[in-house]
């Protein structure tokens, strides 16, 4: 539907007071729409490049310009003059389903597939007004987790755009085995098809079943984990055998895949079996460091959930009681390791872990990794331009750049003077839609 040029009036009114402004659409053949931008970080180069002009038809970039150039006929005018501008940013390990909280142990028994999707209604809105267009999902289930990363695609649902591991492969017993913790009466042994690997022949059903499932990667738990029902954080649970296995008939279908990891020779077991991410990396020590290198891995570090947890551990009845020491003990660690692998030359990709720490609080991990000794620059690469080569969508999103997708975030301060802006989202625009304009 074409838009008078009343109608674009009152629109850019709307912009200027701010809110939701639905009609502030620049898909399905609308006008163009003009956006003013007060400095802009394209995501690709080192350095703030000044006032520019985006001009944006049909939900992609058309053209940049520098300064304050006149709109096209019919144009949507966005003033964002006295903002930075940015591309949408990008988290590579949330879960999307959940959050945490003390009850939350007790709601795997009382809660449906069909409250956990519209629950994630929620956390994908709360997470796409914090400024994030793009993430990873690492675990939830399998039907949930589908619907609603194609809800979001059909735009039936506001939230970033979604890509899901479904559920986890895990050993018997090992961190994401889900009988983990139940009674003798609910307990059951799970199959490859649950996520439960214990040989190659396991490793490569389970890998075939998420492909029948819809996932778009696949998620490893290489060794055991914080919040899990066993007392271990840190033991290995797969053998680099069946990790390769994993790996090489991932790759038969498309896939990648991510491995959650704390203990050290898992991590390097994960890297040898030929892994792209490890989530996490507690307790990694300088070979790994090397071996990261070597074979070309990232380092998803989710900073933001060792702290919360710490934080939550020393809450009584927060946590159960096997978990506590395990929250208590590795959450301080993750931010000191994250300084010690970025200044070992490790290639870092932003990742939060939110869904154990709050949807919506992801850009507290840029303050983390800024305060870890990443320059603010090149934290907002990683969850930009890096992010979207680690998912294989350079070419659409992750920059800035005429002919991408129309990704973009308004912030009210210079991140690179100040990283914590980037907590203060005041505009969401994503595929050319704007979904959050404040004033």
């Amino acid at each position: 539907m074409r838009t008078s040029r009343v109608q674009s009036a009152l629109l850019i009114s709307l912009v200027t007071l701010g809110g939701l402004v639905p009609g502030v659409d620049a898909q399905e053949n609308g006008p163009p729409t003009v956006i003013y931008a007060g400095s802009l970080i394209d995501g690709a180069t080192d350095e703030a490049r000044g006032a520019h002009t985006l001009v944006i038809v049909d939900g992609v970039i058309q053209s940049i310009e520098a300064g304050r150039g006149a709109p096209p006929p019919n144009a949507v005018v966005i003033d964002l003059s006295d903002q930075t501008v940015l591309p949408g940013l990008m988290d590579m390990h949330v879960h999307m389903l959940g959050e945490s909280n003390p009850a939350a142990y007790l709601q795997r028994y009382t809660l449906n597939p069909a409250d956990a999707a519209l629950k994630g209604t929620v956390y994908a809105r709360r997470t796409l007004e914090a400024g994030f267009t793009t993430v990873r999902d690492l675990g939830g289930e399998v039907t949930a987790s589908r619907a609603l990363r194609d809800a979001i695609n059909r735009g039936d649902v506001a939230g970033p755009r979604m890509f899901i591991a479904t559920g986890s492969l895990a050993s018997t017993g090992g961190h994401g085995d889900p009988s983990n913790g139940l009674n003798a009466r609910l307990s059951w042994q799970p199959t490859p098809s649950d996520g439960v690997v214990n040989s190659i022949d396991d490793a490569r059903q389970a890998v075939r079943q998420r492909y029948k499932d819809g996932a778009d990667w696949i998620k490893i738990t290489a060794t055991g984990g914080v919040l899990s029902m066993a007392a271990s954080g840190q033991n290995s649970q797969f053998s680099v055998d069946e990790i390769r296995a994993i790996v090489d008939t991932a790759k038969d279908y498309g896939f990648s895949v991510a491995a959650h990891a704390h203990g050290t020779e898992g991590i390097k077991r994960a890297i040898r079996g030929g892994v792209a991410t490890i989530e996490h990396g507690t307790f990694m020590d300088d070979e790994a460091f090397e071996l990261m290198k070597e074979h070309g891995a990232f380092l998803v570090p989710t900073i933001s959930a060792g702290r919360f947890v710490a934080e939550k551990a020393a809450i009584p009845g927060y946590f159960p009681e096997v978990i506590r020491p395990k929250a208590a003990s590795i959450g301080p660690i993750s931010q000191s390791n994250f300084d010690r692998a970025h200044k070992a030359g490790v290639n870092i990709a932003f990742g939060t872990d939110c869904g154990v720490c709050p949807h919506g609080s992801n850009a507290k991990e840029f303050l983390y990794m800024v305060e870890g000794g990443m320059a603010p620059m090149k934290a907002i690469h990683s969850a930009t331009s890096v992010t979207a080569k680690l998912l294989g969508i350079e070419d659409e999103t992750g920059t800035l750049e005429v002919g991408k997708q129309a990704d973009l975030i308004a912030v009210p301060r210079d991140p690179l003077r100040d990283v914590t802006a980037l907590q203060d989202v005041v505009f969401v625009m994503k595929g050319g839609r704007v979904y959050k304009s404040s004033p």
